[in-house]
């Protein structure tokens, strides 16, 4: 396997959220891909199995597991596959359901265009939630009533936090094992905290146990749930175009851009550059 490095939701090869890169993993079996993404590092490596023109499988893995979904992995995938075959619109075949994928090229640079698959959210237990904010280290007074808490799907299941200050969002410090446990038992990949900045512009930051790293820098798949969370829930007006930072707090700043149709899957926009070799 032939493995690119490249930056999801940055310009900047040193911000955004890096994600490990297969063009081809025709043939690669499964223990093959968790050990080159455990060896990568990164918080997802994307390999794409080609099927056909405009066609083409896609599996991700953690450094721990398979993930059914990633948004930054398939950002980063596709401007690597824009890089090498030019850009364009093609079909990923994902565990959690069709995916398309565009890439356009402006001033020298690729941006990418996902559209999630059909988004959903579910109320969480009075039980769950007490177990979140615990392992969270937050209480009620840190929440903001006017988002309440949902489990979110756009691929991948993410409660949705919303933190009352950007003050509350920023001081991450929460008990490992014990959301680890709570997320592996729920079926949760990442915790989606976000802070409303404005109608349209939030920050968040995606604790990710399960991936084994700490936090997620930039999380496309989170970004889609949430998109589907806020109109479902009328917290939005669609159409709407949403912007969301992330990566800002680990040094690692990120952007998003979320457009919010009145119906149907979330379109997630970013950009994505190589990470140079070391010297």
């Amino acid at each position: 396997m032939q493995i690119q490095r490249y930056t999801a939701f940055s310009a900047d090869p040193q911000g955004g959220n890096p994600a490990g890169v297969v063009l081809d993993a025709t043939g690669v079996e499964d223990a093959a891909m968790l050990a080159a993404a455990a060896e990568v590092g990164y918080s997802e490596t994307a390999f794409l199995i080609p099927r056909g023109p405009g066609e083409l499988d896609v599996r991700y893995f953690s450094p721990l597991a398979e993930v059914p979904f990633c948004g930054h992995a398939t950002i980063a995938a596709a401007v690597a596959y824009a890089h090498a075959n030019g850009p364009g619109t093609f079909r990923l075949a994902t565990l959690a359901g069709p995916v398309e994928v565009s890439t356009e090229i402006h001033d020298g640079q690729v941006t990418a265009t996902l559209v999630s698959v059909e988004p959903r959210s579910v109320e969480i237990g009075d039980d769950d939630l007490a177990a979140l904010l615990a392992a969270l280290r937050w209480d009620s007074a840190d929440l903001d009533p006017a988002l309440p808490v949902r489990v979110a799907y756009a691929g991948a299941w993410h409660p949705v936090v919303a933190a009352s200050t950007r003050a509350r969002l920023a001081e991450l410090d929460y008990d490992f094992d014990l959301l680890a446990g709570l997320m592996a038992a729920r079926d949760w990949t990442t915790i989606e905290l976000v802070w409303r900045e404005s109608e349209t512009v939030f920050h968040a930051r995606d604790p990710f146990p399960p991936g084994g790293v700490v936090e997620d820098p930039v999380t496309g798949a989170a970004a889609a749930a949430f998109g589907g969370y806020l109109r479902e829930l009328g917290l939005i007006e669609p159409p709407a175009t949403l912007t969301v930072h992330q990566g800002e707090d680990m040094g690692r700043p990120g952007v998003i851009t979320l457009k919010v149709p009145l119906t149907g899957g979330i379109s997630v926009t970013g950009t994505a550059v190589p990470i140079p070799d070391p010297a």
